[in-house]
């Protein structure tokens, strides 16, 4: 390793600097905030040249540029970059600004050959720079000087450039050489790297270490470089223009491509890894690194396989994607929309992006047919939606993506997924269909089902009349029959003893629903004129209420069960999980019942105590449910640092409640303003200790809330836990 001092312009100045930012490198990058900060600290160096009592003029530290070089058959050697694309491609849009702006013309004609053109280069108009090729084209345009240029970040950056200089060159009185002298004081480490072998100065490594001045590398910047870098230069952009760009970042896009490879790791792995964020990017590219150099014996063979998968993905993320030249095309599709668009399930992704890579497949032992696939699908469907009217989603995102090891057996029809859907913990369990009758019958199904009662009535009309509803259109609304303002006619309609009862009751009862193309033209109408106006309807539903000669309690319990029993014909499982318990019972019969959390049916705890928690392996015997509660969340916070942040975060989620981990400054105060009391008997601290029995409290010392009852606890205990990424085996109550 080679590493030297120089300014920026010293740097792209001689005739035989000429630099490659090689295909693995992200396209340019930065925002409007980061141009500001460069052009902030160029006007700071300016400054200085101007003001005549420094007499030790400002330099400013631009980073590093970090850089191996490659012979080109000549005396002049290729600089290929490794690190500081950002900052090199942004001083030289600079300096193209600079140019434009310039009167003189043989000032002009010197940022030009001395700073954006080279006679030795071999690039397109002998560029000094060779960008990357999504920003190839804009950035040549700009220094050919172009009247029509290309939009896009580049051009961007150019355009602001102009826009902050022009003022300092037209109004302030600076000129040119002001900036130029600037990029003199602006300093770089330019590092060279020495690739002779057992040196230890691996490019990949150096890439994966370095920090950027501007935006963070996503998961799809570091893969990127992982497979090709080490290759020579002309295998890099061969590989990148042919296959890495057009088949796979294109097609997915930005907004995607880094999730893609999240999904794809879930997929092929068959084991649930983090959601992409900054502060994990670099944990899930080693994981991903680690999981290709397990499994492939060449990136080409990595390549081809990722590649496989981008069709299949983008089928998932934009259903309408999804073509095949079989009569099931339409049908899949649907179920694609369904199952990613209507109930927005982010844990099924990797499963089904198998199943669809399966039905692709050309080999016999791991194709699924389409009946199959359409099966499977529905399956999910099913398990997704019946679950949503429970409010289930617990557990999910961590316990799904395994399943994807079951999929082999299924194409072999050796199981089914609905099988295996129904053999998981409680908390993932599979509703039946006295589960969802029940809650049907209760909830207020047009509010909280809000994001899913239109999808659930339109697939339901759909199930009954065999004719699809467009049910996303908005002119489709959902009608409550009984409407939500009572007013005289209405409440004779329903009986003036009962009225105001009966509509608290019912108002958003799914007996009391319907989807119609008529909702703005009925409002508060009486009943009668309601349907008078539903004969005419296109949809089934209305026709059902004409049948009715008056709308009160009874027929809204009526219309309420043949609304239940569509369901559940629409979202049906086969005869024997209608009235089974679909999941798996985790409690151990030994010599003491085991209680998983995260597992068990809490059906279980009915009328017992519990006598230990064994956390990571360790036990700690506790009397009450209220110091199982306790000793739970004592040992969490001691043993993970992250916990106290992410559970005071996530409070309403996961108790139910805003305030339940409360310091003793902000407990005391609702103590104070709160009119009950005894509302300081609902707190204690880890110790178990009541506010009360403590002489002196810490302002810091922590609360919590343990006014639950036993099965509310362990609800709350299985949420952390969730939240933690614990596992089912890490926390276990002995009963």
């Amino acid at each position: 390793m080679k590493a030297s001092d120089t300014s920026i312009f010293n740097a792209l100045s001689p005739n035989t600097a000429l630099f490659f930012i090689p295909p693995y490198q992200r396209a340019y990058s930065w925002e409007k905030e980061q141009i500001y900060r460069f052009f902030d600290d160029v006007m700071r160096l300016v400054h200085s040249e101007l003001d005549p009592k420094q007499k030790d003029k400002q330099e400013h530290f631009f980073g590093t540029l970090v850089y191996k070089s490659e012979p080109t058959g000549s005396f002049i050697n290729l600089n290929v970059i490794i690190d500081g694309q950002q900052r090199l491609t942004t001083s030289l849009i600079f300096c193209i600004a600079l140019r434009d702006l310039s009167t003189d013309p043989q000032e002009r004609a010197n940022i030009t050959n001395t700073l954006l053109t080279s006679s030795n280069s071999s690039f397109e108009d002998h560029v000094k720079l060779k960008q990357v090729t999504a920003d190839f084209d804009a950035y040549r345009a700009l220094v050919r000087g172009d009247e029509e240029t290309i939009p896009g970040k580049v051009t961007d950056a150019y355009n602001l450039f102009i826009k902050l200089l022009t003022p300092k060159l037209q109004i302030e009185g600076l000129t040119i050489r002001h900036f130029i002298t600037a990029l003199q004081r602006i300093n770089v480490v330019s590092i060279l790297l020495d690739e002779r072998p057992y040196k230890g100065e691996d490019p990949q490594v150096i890439f994966e270490t370095l920090n950027s001045l501007g935006k963070p590398l996503t998961l799809s910047d570091l893969v990127r470089n992982y497979i090709l870098l080490g290759m020579p230069s002309k295998e890099q952009t061969k590989a990148y223009d042919e296959v890495w760009q057009p088949k796979i970042e294109q097609p997915l896009g930005e907004a995607y491509i880094s999730k893609f490879f999240r999904d794809y790791l879930q997929c092929r792995d068959k084991k649930p890894y983090k959601v992409v964020n900054d502060n994990n990017t670099k944990e899930l590219y080693y994981q991903f690194k680690e999981f290709v150099e397990q499994t492939f014996t060449s990136r080409d063979a990595f390549i081809k396989d990722i590649q496989s998968y981008v069709p299949c993905y983008l089928s998932i993320i934009d259903p309408s994607h999804y073509e095949d030249a079989t009569s099931d095309s339409e049908t899949i599709r649907e179920l694609l929309c369904n199952i990613f668009e209507d109930i927005t399930s982010e844990a099924f992704k990797p499963v089904v992006l198998e199943l669809l890579h399966m039905y692709q497949a050309k080999a016999p032992a791991t194709t699924i047919s389409g009946t199959l696939l359409i099966e499977t699908l529905e399956s999910i469907r099913t398990y997704l939606i019946r679950r949503r009217v429970l409010s289930l989603t617990i557990g999910e995102n961590k316990n799904i993506p395994p399943l994807t090891s079951y999929l082999p057996a299924v194409a072999r029809q050796e199981t089914s997924l609905i099988k295996v859907l129904s053999n998981q913990f409680y908390q993932l369990r599979l509703p039946n269909d006295k589960e969802v009758r029940d809650t049907l019958e209760r909830i207020a199904f047009y509010k909280d089902l809000r994001s899913y009662s239109k999808f659930i009535l339109g697939k339901m009309e759909e199930q009954h009349t065999k004719v699809a509803v467009p049910f996303k259109n908005k002119a489709i609304t959902i009608e409550h029959i009984m409407p939500q303002t009572l007013n005289e006619m209405w409440r004779s309609e329903l009986g003036e003893e009962h009225a105001e009862e009966v509509h608290q009751n019912y108002l958003h009862n799914i007996g009391n629903l319907i989807l119609t193309e008529f909702n703005s033209e009925m409002g508060n109408k009486s009943f009668a004129d309601k349907k008078a106006r539903l004969a005419s309807s296109t949809i089934l539903y209305g026709k059902e209420i004409c049948q009715y000669e008056q709308w009160c309690e009874e027929s809204i319990l009526d219309h309420q069960n043949r609304m239940i029993s569509l369901f559940l014909d629409t979202f049906s499982l086969p005869d024997e999980y209608k009235l089974a318990n679909n999941w798996r019972d985790a409690s151990k019969q030994t010599t003491e019942m085991l209680f998983y959390p995260l597992e068990s049916d809490p059906t279980i705890l009915m009328g017992r105590k519990p006598k230990a928690v064994v956390l990571f392996g360790q036990p700690f015997p506790i009397k009450t449910w209220r110091e199982a509660f306790l000793t739970f969340f004592k040992q969490i916070l001691e043993s993970d640092p992250r916990a106290s942040v992410l559970l005071r975060n996530n409070q309403l989620e996961t108790f139910g409640k805003s305030n339940a981990l409360i310091p003793w400054k902000e407990l005391r105060k609702e103590i104070r303003e709160h009119s009950n009391p005894d509302y300081k008997w609902r707190f204690k601290t880890l110790d178990n200790k009541f506010c009360e029995e403590l002489k002196e409290i810490d302002e810091e010392c922590l609360f919590v809330y343990v006014n639950y009852s036993g099965t509310a606890i362990v609800d709350r205990i299985a949420r952390v836990m969730q939240l933690l990424d614990l596992d089912s085996e890490e926390v276990i109550i002995k009963l």
